[in-house]
């Protein structure tokens, strides 16, 4: 499919008019479901096409009947924030018959629906891609069984099938991420943290059983966010004696005066020989053995509950407005496709080759080969996999590499939760590459003032679920005092610096860079890891904290919408309540525009996006026609700096005066609860692999730079940042970012994430043009690993 730069003209091309797309949810339910189906349906009414729920699964497709309704724009609202599906889910057995599936085909012919959306596990989609391959078949016997006519028949001629993966255990190959996972790690972090605070009183050693049958992804990644001391998981079996090694390493951490003890367990773990590992068994062996106290706790189908994730909500919605694309896009010859997530970018993949992939990593473990399936999982998966083998075990001195290099790591620019995780994973992995290990204390204010001092394994203990900076941060720029800074570095003889934080941070080692023609000392290797809520630094999708910060945004829209039922539910029922939220991002619109489609908000004001009292009366106008269909709540979200006159007291003015008699205003300003809290598993798990991956870089770099007994380091790929660029992490000389960087607003000149405000305008009936020049291509499946991008 070549790349369109038109969009009107490709709107023109993919117009849904005349078109009827069904949206079903099968298998287990997983939280973001819902804001699929929403995604689906409002995507599929605003391009003319007709859409219908599915109920109850396939077998609501094989009853029929009121099973299967037509939707609208209002029967989706207020869907975003619930968890499990709204429209059902159900195992049907009867879809597995050739009779079922020509009654399915009958029912949905009755109605022309000739486009399917799946959101559900690998049995349900190679369920919907049997249904596909068997289509004129099943509409011959129709015909044949007087059920339907030749026009019918013809008119209905094809079937496009568009899967979604919902599945919390994040178990499907072709995608780094499932629909619902990042909400159950979010459930099971709050349990650990929960627990990590009574154990800690007890001196208590607590086991945790997690979902995952067959797949270790929610165990693993658990337990890299919360810091375990032991996962046992069903694609990585412990060899013999791994009791002993468990016991020991458990009895190793309370001698570090480490109160607490966790270890995760998949549901689906096994040892060397096939043999299920039970929590129960670990209890007995934990009591028998170090005859510490022992708790058991399953967590079971809480993973599944709750609202889901500002995460599983963005990228329910992203792919739910893909797959209406995809199946617009559809013809007779394309295969059926899923819609994955790859880095950050949604892609197609045909649904068989996922499907292949799957099983063939159950058919890897069940020959015991392990590395094969832990390979046919996925870089997310591996990636997480050798981050935690690096993590897991502090080795002997004698067993560590002779480094003899220094690596100083502090905090810069505001606190961003996932900053303590960042700092754990740098401390622990250059200990176990061979360095000194350096904290440096209140930014480059402390650098220059001293306040340097070693760090080691135990003093960066239970630091991942930590808010805030534990090192303390500062936005201090070092220009103007290099001398002291220079003299530090000779003091304590470092070699390499890794500083996390803002634009500051940016600034920080730009400056540093370019201060080596007069400063030798900073000729060493150096890189930053982008760590801000506002999501402003040149070079990377993604920042640590931004996350939590768009859960913080989230959790308030909730309760805007729990404030909004219980008006519903009072006298004064026929209240309608517009809400203006102010969130923080300086210049930088991210948090709004992101927070905002999470949020399902129904306008967005950024300072990217320059507007004017013609589109304020225009969004007054547009939330004037909602609430005359019946809905309850409005949401307006306003960036702190998107405009300095239409302030956020103004605009709530504005709206309290054009909104009397039909709904009443309320204000919120978020300020600094943004920053604080502990940070979702996503930060922490983000922050503790970017730093590993940026520890691993500045000891190649000390390695290639290190000659004539000294570090000597002045090229510019020797002063990197390390982000996220849509598939991949990517390492880029500061220096050539600069011309990528609006430095007098701090943000990049080029953000991603406007391609997204389309969307969030399309999901909230705004008519707007949509760019799609980088909507997914049809591609395939990867088995070969890619080269490591350095």
């Amino acid at each position: 499919m070549a790349k369109r730069q038109d969009t009107k003209k490709f709107f023109e091309n993919l117009s849904g008019a005349g078109k009827s797309i069904g949206v079903l949810t099968s298998g287990g339910d997983a939280q973001g479901m819902n804001a699929a189906v929403r995604a689906v349906v409002r995507m599929g009414i605003y391009v003319g096409a007709k859409v219908y729920f599915v109920h109850e699964g396939y077998q609501g497709m094989v009853d029929g009947g009121d099973n299967i309704e037509e939707a609208s724009w209002e029967s989706v609202s207020s869907m975003l924030q619930v968890g499990g599906t709204v429209i059902g889910s159900a195992r049907c057995k009867e879809f597995r018959s050739h009779e079922g599936r020509l009654k399915a085909a009958h029912h949905l012919v009755q109605r022309d629906i000739t486009n399917l959306c799946v959101i559900g596990g690998d049995g349900s989609l190679t369920g919907a891609n049997l249904f596909r391959e068997e289509w004129s078949g099943l509409l011959e016997e129709l015909v044949q069984q007087g059920l339907i006519d030749e026009e019918a028949a013809q008119n209905n001629s094809e079937l496009h099938i568009v899967g979604m993966v919902g599945s919390i255990d994040n178990d499907f190959c072709g995608t780094d991420m499932t629909i619902g996972t990042d909400s159950a790690l979010h459930r099971i972090i709050e349990v650990v943290d929960a627990i990590m605070t009574t154990a800690q009183s007890h001196q208590r050693t607590f086991v945790l059983e997690v979902m995952g049958r067959h797949c270790g992804y929610l165990a693993l990644v658990s337990a890299l966010a919360c810091g375990a001391d032991w996962v046992l998981i069903p694609e990585m079996p412990p060899e013999d004696g791994w009791e002993e090694q468990m016991c020991q390493k458990l009895s190793e951490n309370r001698a570090d005066k480490k109160r607490l003890n966790i270890i995760i367990v998949a549901e689906g773990a096994i040892d060397s020989h096939n043999k299920p590992i039970t929590t129960d068994h670990i209890k007995e062996l934990v009591v028998s053995c170090l005859g510490f106290d022992t708790r058991v706790t399953i967590l079971g189908h809480v993973q599944r509950g709750g609202t889901p994730s500002a995460f599983d909500r963005i990228l329910a919605s992203r792919m739910g407005v893909e797959a209406v694309l995809a199946l617009l896009e559809a013809s007779a010859s394309t295969p059926a496709c899923v819609v994955s997530l790859c880095g950050n970018q949604a892609v197609r993949l045909p649904l068989m080759e996922c499907v292949q992939m799957t099983q063939d990593v159950q058919k890897a473990m069940d020959e015991k080969n392990f590395e094969e399936a832990v390979r046919l999982r996925g870089r997310s998966f591996e990636n997480n996999l050798n981050t935690y083998k690096l993590l897991s075990y502090r080795k002997a001195d004698s067993e560590l590499p002779n480094s003899s290099f220094n690596v100083a790591v502090l905090n810069v620019g505001a606190p961003a939760a996932g900053m303590n995780a960042a700092v754990r994973s740098a401390v622990r992995v250059g200990i176990t590459e061979g360095h000194k290990m350096f904290a440096v204390n209140d930014g480059f204010e402390g650098f220059y003032k001293g306040q340097i001092k070693e760090i080691k394994w135990g003093d960066v203990g239970g630091w991942t679920g930590q808010g805030g900076s534990i090192l303390g941060t500062k936005r201090t720029l070092p220009a103007k005092h290099l001398d002291k800074i220079a003299e530090q570095i000779r003091i304590h003889n470092i070699n390499a610096l890794l500083v996390i934080g803002g634009f500051e941070a940016f600034e920080c080692l730009l400056q540093l860079y370019e201060a080596r023609t007069s400063h030798e000392d900073f000729c060493i290797p150096m890189c930053v890891l982008p760590a801000t809520i506002s999501n402003n630094v040149p070079g990377t999708d993604l920042s640590i904290g931004a996350d939590t910060s768009l859960n913080a945004i989230v959790e308030v829209s909730i309760c805007v919408c729990q404030t909004c039922d219980r008006i519903k539910q009072s006298a004064s029922g026929t209240k309608r309540r517009v809400f203006i939220i102010e969130t923080m991002g300086g210049y930088c619109g991210y948090l709004a525009s992101v927070g905002g489609l999470a949020a399902g908000a129904d306008a967005v004001y950024i300072y990217e996006e320059p507007f004017d009292i013609r589109d304020l009366q225009s969004n007054v106008e547009h939330l004037t026609e909602k609430m005359k269909t019946g809905i309850q709540r409005g949401l307006v979200l306003r960036n702190e700096n998107s405009n300095e006159n239409f302030t956020t007291d103004f605009i709530y003015q504005l709206y309290s005066e054009e909104g009397k008699g039909v709904f009443d205003c309320r204000k919120n300003v978020l300020g600094h609860m943004q920053q604080g809290g502990a940070p979702s598993p996503f930060d922490r798990n983000f922050g503790t692999k970017i730093a590993a991956k940026a520890i691993q870089w500045i000891s190649r770099k000390l390695k290639d730079s290190y000659k004539e007994g000294r570090v000597f380091a002045n090229t510019e790929d020797t002063a990197c940042l390390l982000g996220m660029r849509r598939r991949a992490m990517v390492f880029q000389p500061v220096v050539q970012l600069k011309d990528q960087t609006d430095f007098i607003h701090r943000i990049p000149k080029e953000q991603w994430w406007l391609k997204l405000r389309p969307l969030m305008k399309i999901l909230a009936k705004y008519k707007t043009s949509y760019d799609v020049s980088d909507s997914g291509q049809l591609e395939h499946v990867t088995r070969v690993r890619p080269k490591k991008v350095d």
